[in-house]
C-alpha cells in the first residue's frame, strides 16, 4: 500500500537542460523537487550549442542571462534556416542574437540555479519503473528504493524510460540519413579547408568545417550509412568519410567530442497521462538543423513549471495543466515540420537544390527572411487563447518600465499586471500576481496581464474582463 504522504511533490527523471530548468521553475513556487539522473558525472564532452532569442529572453526573465553571457559568444541571428546565408533581420527583442555556448556549461548553470533554489539532484540514480494511482506516483530506482511523489515528469531524452513505461506512442519517421558531428583539431592550413569546403558545399549542404578558435574546428559530414546511434563514432570514421568526400582527412586529430545524429522525427501522442508528464526530447525528437532542440525543451519547462506548481498548491483552475500539452505540442509539431523542410533543402537531389535556390532568392525579401528566423528562434509563437488582440497569446519583449526593465520583474515566476491606467487591480490574486501601475511603461495598450512564462493573457482596461482572465489563469481570488 503506497504511502499517502509523498516525500516529494514532483520527481523529474533526467537532469539535462529541460530537467534542470523545470526543477528551478518549480522551486520558484516552493515545490518539493527531486531530480533523478542516471549518469554519475555530467557529460564531459564540450559540445557547442546555440541559445536562440526566445531562450535568451527566458534566461533574462529568470536572472540567468548575465551568467550565460560570460561563457558564450554572440553572433548575429542569421543563417539558421537550412544554413541559407542571409543578413540578420530586425527582430522585436532586446536579445536579438544567437549565443554559442558549451552545452555542459548550460547544464551546470541550470543545475546550480535549481540547487540554489532548493532542488535535490541525485546522480547515478536511474528510474527503472513507476506506478501511479489517484493520490500520486510510486517511483522505483535502480538500487531497489521506492520513492513517493505527487507527480512525475520524464525529461529523460529521446529513448525516454518514462515515456515507454507510460505506454505513450511516439509516431513519426525513422532515420533515413545520418550525419557525423564533432569538434577536433586539424593539420592543414585554413586556406585548404576553405577551398575544399566551398567546393563540396556546392552540391552537399550537410558538409561543413567551421573554426572555433584555439585550433578547434567543428566538422559536420554525412555518414556512409545509418547505424546505431547508441554507439558513438570514432575518429577513424571521420577520417574515412572526409577522404571519401574531400579526398583528404585534413589531418584531423585530438577530438574534443564526437557524435552522430539521424533525421528521425517523432512526436509523443500525449504529453500527460494522469500524474505523469513528458517534456523535452522525451516528448519530441527531430534533426538538429536550425539548432532548436535544447531551446524547445527549455521552453517546455518554463511553460510547464508554473502550471504544475499551481496544481501542487491547489489553486490551479480547471484544465490549466492540460494547457501544457495544448500549447506545447503544436509548437513541437511546427518544429518537426520546419526541420523536415530544412533536411530536404540540404539534399543533393536536383529538385531539392532547385527549391533551395528559389527559397534563397525569396529570402532576399525582408518579410520572408524575418518570418523564417522568427520561426526558428521561437519568437513568432502565439498560443491560442481563443480571442483578443493579436498580442494576446504572444510573449512580450523586454520593455522599459519605471523600475528599469520588465523582465527583471519576472524573476520570481509570478504573474504580472502591468497597468498604465492606474485604475486596475489584481487584489484578490496578490499571492500569485504582482501589480505594477506605471503610466510610463513602453506599451501602446492601457494594461496587460502576463503569465509567469511572459506570455500575454489579457489586454485592455476593463476590470471585469481582467478579473475573468485572472480567474482563468490564476484560479479563484482569495479574501
Amino acid at each position: 500500500m503506497p504511502s499517502q504522504n509523498p516525500q516529494f511533490d514532483v520527481i523529474i527523471a533526467g537532469c539535462g537542460p529541460t530537467g534542470a530548468m523545470l526543477a528551478a521553475e518549480l522551486r520558484l513556487h516552493d515545490v518539493r523537487v527531486l531530480v533523478l539522473e542516471q549518469d554519475i558525472e555530467p557529460v564531459s564532452y564540450v559540445r557547442i550549442v546555440g541559445l536562440h532569442v526566445r531562450s535568451l529572453e527566458l534566461m533574462a526573465m529568470r536572472g540567468l542571462l548575465d551568467r550565460l553571457l560570460e561563457h558564450g559568444r554572440r553572433r548575429p541571428a542569421a543563417g539558421f534556416f537550412a544554413a541559407i546565408d542571409k543578413p540578420a533581420p530586425t527582430l522585436d527583442s532586446a536579445h536579438a542574437y544567437l549565443l554559442g555556448i558549451p552545452q555542459p556549461v548550460v547544464v551546470r548553470l541550470l543545475e546550480e540555479h535549481a540547487i540554489g533554489l532548493g532542488a535535490q539532484i541525485r546522480r547515478g540514480c536511474a528510474l527503472t519503473g513507476f506506478e501511479q494511482d489517484d493520490d500520486g506516483v510510486t517511483v522505483e530506482v535502480a538500487d531497489g528504493q521506492q520513492l513517493r511523489t505527487r507527480y512525475l515528469v520524464g525529461c529523460d531524452g529521446g529513448r525516454s524510460t518514462v515515456r515507454k513505461l507510460l505506454g505513450v506512442g511516439f509516431p513519426g519517421e525513422p532515420a533515413r540519413t545520418e550525419t557525423l558531428m564533432g569538434e577536433m583539431e586539424v593539420g592543414v592550413p585554413p586556406e585548404e579547408i576553405a577551398a575544399k569546403t566551398a567546393d563540396i558545399r556546392r552540391t552537399d549542404k550537410r558538409f561543413s568545417i567551421q573554426a572555433f578558435g584555439e585550433g578547434i574546428h567543428r566538422i559536420v559530414i554525412p555518414a556512409a550509412t545509418v547505424s546505431d546511434r547508441a554507439e558513438p563514432p570514432t575518429l577513424e570514421d571521420f577520417r574515412r568519410q572526409l577522404r571519401t568526400l574531400a579526398g583528404t582527412d585534413f589531418g584531423v586529430h585530438s577530438p574534443r567530442w564526437l557524435s552522430r545524429f539521424g533525421d528521425a522525427t517523432r512526436l509523443a501522442e500525449r504529453y500527460r497521462v494522469g500524474r505523469v508528464l513528458l517534456a523535452g526530447d522525451a516528448a519530441h525528437i527531430h534533426p538538429p538543423t536550425g539548432g532548436q532542440g535544447l531551446n524547445l525543451g527549455v521552453q517546455d519547462a518554463v511553460n510547464l513549471g508554473w502550471k504544475l506548481a499551481a496544481q501542487v498548491h491547489g489553486w490551479a483552475p480547471d484544465q490549466l495543466l492540460d494547457t501544457y500539452q495544448g500549447e506545447r505540442q503544436p509548437v513541437a509539431a511546427d518544429v518537426l515540420d520546419n526541420t523536415r523542410a530544412q533536411m530536404e533543402l540540404h539534399s543533393a537531389e536536383p529538385g531539392a537544390r532547385a527549391v533551395r535556390r528559389l527559397l534563397t532568392d525569396l529570402m532576399d525579401f525582408d518579410e520572408v527572411n524575418r518570418y523564417l528566423i522568427e520561426k526558428i528562434t521561437a519568437i513568432d509563437i502565439r498560443y491560442d487563447f481563443g480571442e483578443g488582440l493579436d498580442l494576446v497569446g504572444r510573449r512580450l519583449r523586454d520593455v522599459g518600465v519605471r523600475q528599469g526593465r520588465l523582465y527583471d520583474l519576472l524573476r520570481h515566476g509570478r504573474g504580472l499586471l502591468l497597468d498604465r491606467t492606474g485604475r486596475l487591480t489584481a487584489r484578490g490574486w496578490s499571492d500569485r500576481v504582482d501589480h505594477l501601475a506605471d503610466p510610463t511603461a513602453e506599451l501602446d495598450v492601457p494594461g496587460l496581464l502576463l503569465r509567469p512564462d511572459g506570455h500575454v493573457a489579457w489586454v485592455g482596461d476593463d476590470q471585469r474582463e481582467l478579473d475573468d482572465r485572472l480567474a482563468r489563469w490564476f484560479g479563484r481570488p482569495t479574501g
